[in-house]
């Protein structure tokens, strides 16, 4: 006579490294139901099972959710092939963002490591109102990475004393004044004032940072008027204004279309 060899809940439990609660959510949903109850009504898994457990297990490693998991079982038309390769896709792109995320990690330890060390006080004397957001900073970081002006320009803001750092934020705080007392002027984001301000801003970028062509200057006053946080590094939120951003963005555009440098 052949027996058939049967677990208990806890022992398939024990077995694969979950729950019992999961064990009994995959027997509620459908996803994998004991092939057999004991006399007292207690489930037990046959090693028919345990293979069908096996196959969702990984594809739960693999982020796929319950209902697609289902899917590919019980639907003898799914290409589970094409669903793999999706998500094989997927998670190619998540390690080559992590990736790039340690890569930044890694830069913030080396200007920790190299800059120049500032006092909570000195930051403040140095910096005022500006702050570095580093949501941002990782966003862009990420943004940016196959960009050689913004490693350039992480480059060049490590390397900068403290000494710099004064006379580069008293350059573009001089810059912010004229440019607000345009804006409050009516001074048309397309007019001679507006451009000049605009390429002073790229002059400005190119000798502390990195050279700023015209059709990177506008990829930076895009992101200027579409996050907050960056256009918070060059106006503080105390001396935004309304329709500030889109102005600024504007006047560069322009700037940029009257050297050439408009195409991007």
């Amino acid at each position: 006579m052949t027996y058939t060899v049967t677990y208990t809940v806890g022992q398939v439990s024990g077995f694969a490294g979950i729950t019992v609660r999961t064990l009994h959510h995959y027997d509620r949903t459908g996803l994998l139901t004991p092939s057999e109850r004991s006399p007292a009504g207690y489930r037990l898994y046959s090693d028919a099972d345990l293979a069908r457990l096996q196959q969702i297990l990984f594809y739960r490693e693999l982020e796929f959710s319950l209902d697609e998991i289902q899917a590919i079982l019980e639907d003898p038309q799914a290409n589970a092939l094409d669903q793999l390769r999706a998500r094989h896709k997927l998670l190619s792109e998540q390690i080559a963002k992590l990736q790039r995320l340690v890569e930044v990690a890694e830069h913030a330890m080396e200007v920790q490591d190299t800059g120049v060390p500032l006092t909570p006080r000195e930051r403040f004397d140095v910096f005022g109102e500006i702050t570095f957001d580093l949501s941002y900073a990782t966003e862009a970081a990420v943004k940016w990475h196959d960009s050689d002006g913004h490693r350039q320009a992480l480059a060049s803001a490590a390397a900068h004393t403290k000494e710099d750092w004064q006379q580069l934020m008293a350059e573009a705080a001089e810059w912010r004044a004229r440019a607000l007392a345009a804006f409050d002027a009516g001074e048309p984001a397309d007019g001679e004032r507006a451009l000049e301000l605009a390429e002073e801003h790229r002059a400005h970028l190119t000798h502390w940072f990195t050279p700023c062509p015209p059709a990177m200057h506008i990829r930076v006053a895009d992101d200027f008027a579409a996050d907050p946080r960056a256009f918070a590094l060059l106006i503080p939120p105390s001396e935004q204004r309304q329709g500030l951003a889109e102005w600024l963005r504007t006047a560069v555009h322009a700037n940029a279309a009257r050297r050439g440098g408009g195409e991007r």
